[in-house]
């Protein structure tokens, strides 16, 4: 297995900047997310907005040959989903923003569920759980511990609310490249893995579903979705270890209180 890359004080640094410009697309996103726009038009106002206001590249837009700056995963779509000219959003969706920076050499990788104005308390549920599931995870970040536990985290809370995690997908390692070893699954057995040590990067971004964990793929070749046709949520940080814990490289303001509470 390949180990984390542990990164420098100047790597860091410039990570911070790329996480902190990734926290500031999906600050300004949800101000157009409202129904009857198209995943396209969310698309170019995150392209547009990454490149002429924040002087960045959208980091995965050419990566693996994919053509977009975002993922915009709507409903029962798990991850990957591609934006589209005819794909409007209704009152009552949920969708997933997935998008990376790239600046001075280096990425920031985050994305966040948006409600399309009023949904179901089902559907906010599963939001907030997985929300939760992806900060209980952060909070054990901490140099010692292991990436087993942090997939114990997750599978725990979230079975324990009756949801699946999705296994063909995972975290990863991030800096100079947008994926780096290692892989950071959304599941596993406490105590087992790659230990933690400071200076290491990755993301943790779980993908919850609300029935079986079982996926489609898509005939595109990116889109995947729950077979069952439930719906699906996930969020993603990018996280650093540190000497005594954690930073979150793609915090946002608006995440202050839920991250005081994870720290208490």
């Amino acid at each position: 297995m390949q180990q984390p890359v542990i990164k420098t004080a100047t790597e860091i640094n410039k990570m911070r900047v790329a996480g902190a410009l990734t926290a500031q697309v999906l600050d300004q996103v949800k101000g157009i997310i409202t129904p009857g726009i198209s995943t396209m038009e969310i698309n170019d106002f995150c392209d547009d907005f990454i490149q002429h206001h924040l002087n960045a590249v959208p980091g995965s837009k050419g990566q693996y040959d994919y053509p977009y700056a975002i993922n915009t995963s709507v409903n029962h779509v798990i991850c990957h989903g591609i934006p589209s000219k005819s794909a409007r959003l209704k009152k009552g969706d949920i969708i997933n923003v997935d998008l990376t920076v790239f600046k001075d050499g280096y990425y920031g990788d985050s994305s966040k569920m948006f409600a399309v104005g009023k949904i179901q308390p089902h559907a906010l549920k599963l939001i907030e759980i997985t929300r939760e599931c992806l900060y209980q995870a952060i909070k054990i970040v901490k140099p010692g511990n292991t990436f087993g536990d942090i997939g114990f985290t997750i599978q725990s809370l979230a079975e324990k609310n009756g949801y699946s995690v999705v296994r063909e997908f995972c975290g990863h390692g991030i800096g100079s490249k947008m994926h780096e070893p290692p892989e950071v699954r959304h599941y596993g057995k406490s105590g087992e893995g790659i230990v933690l040590k400071e200076g290491m990067t990755f993301t943790i971004e779980p993908m919850i579903n609300q029935g079986k964990a079982t996926i489609r793929q898509h005939p595109d070749g990116w889109t995947v979705s729950t077979k069952d046709r439930r719906l699906s949520a996930q969020c993603e940080h990018t996280i650093l270890v540190t000497a005594t814990g954690y930073e979150i490289l793609t915090y946002r303001d608006e995440e202050k209180e839920f991250i005081l509470r994870i720290a208490s």
